[in-house]
């Protein structure tokens, strides 16, 4: 008979999830100029795709991967995306069933979640806890930010990243990527944006995004201007890069960005999240407050990668 003790039922939910996602998450060994390194990852196509964190593989084109049941296979590096801090091998050999993906979007602070991974080199480790927080920013090498980021207190340590963040229903809603302190790990959300950067790579092996060439940061409003825009701070260009886009639209410094490509930004991110493919080399409408009005200007964003 089922026990009544909720300690009982937390551990039934955490046993679910180990027997059904462990056998598909592997142990990740690299070798580069850099060194040794490691980390962990987690079959996501039964056509032997894996999916790991950006930092994981850095600086090499293959790797080796083994399992729980103790398959080991050379996987290549199909893509990376440091923006996002998220990677996509492709293994030489079989690979167990691949996890199902599943929606961040839907978490709660509270809800349980449980990381899976090879922290300090020991294999099919399993950790548990909750969410702690959501919507974190966290900042990357590359000086842009990944946000939405999954906040949990489940024990992350070095080698978990690139592992699962799997909820109750044993669905990968999180890649863990950082511990930023004892009890706050924090992982890069499954959501709609980031399965979109995981098809890109497993099929285009990059992700192209747009570039401006400018560098803003976050300020409060004069109360005119608050009325006016809808928001208590805005977003002001701290610097124009010679010769970018911006540059050429006639972006000044100083300038308060009000709305860009017809929508309303207040943060750097939501202008990160306007940079993607389909903005590059169309022309896009920035609205921006200069000296007490209104100003239009027209930029033509270009590829990233030929900035």
């Amino acid at each position: 008979m089922a026990s009544d003790n909720p300690l009982d039922a937390y551990s039934e939910a955490v046993i679910r999830v180990a027997e059904s996602v462990l056998p598909s998450v592997a142990s990740v060994r690299v070798e580069s100029s850099r060194g040794q390194g490691a980390g962990s990852a987690s079959v996501i196509s039964s056509d032997g795709f894996l999916l790991t964190s950006a930092h994981v593989v850095a600086g090499t084109d293959t790797a080796q991967a083994a399992f729980s049941d103790g398959t080991e296979i050379v996987v290549d590096v199909v893509g990376r995306d440091l923006l996002s801090d998220l990677a996509v091998m492709r293994a030489r050999g079989p690979v167990p069933q691949p996890v199902t993906l599943g929606d961040a979007t839907q978490l709660r602070v509270g809800q349980l979640v449980v990381a899976l991974g090879n922290p300090l080199g020991l294999t099919g480790s399993v950790t548990a806890g909750i969410v702690s927080g959501l919507g974190r920013s966290l900042p990357t090498q590359s000086g842009r930010v990944i946000d939405e980021v999954i906040q949990t207190d489940a024990a992350l340590n070095p080698g978990n990243s690139g592992g699962v963040l799997s909820n109750g229903a044993s669905e990968v809603i999180g890649v863990n990527t950082a511990v930023a302190g004892i009890g706050l790990g924090l992982a890069v959300p499954i959501n709609p944006t980031t399965r979109d950067i995981i098809s890109k790579l497993m099929t285009q092996g990059r992700v192209r995004r747009a570039w401006l060439g400018i560098a803003s940061v976050q300020v409060p409003l004069a109360p005119a201007l608050q009325e006016k825009i809808g928001s208590a701070t805005g977003l002001q260009v701290a610097q124009v890069v010679s010769g970018s886009p911006a540059d050429e639209a006639g972006l000044r410094r100083g300038d308060i960005i009000v709305k860009l490509d017809g929508k309303k930004v207040v943060t750097t991110t939501m202008v990160q999240r306007l940079m993607v493919e389909d903005a590059i080399s169309r022309r896009i409408e920035i609205t921006v407050w200069r000296s007490g009005a209104l100003v239009d200007v027209i930029a033509l964003p270009r590829e990233l990668q030929d900035a």
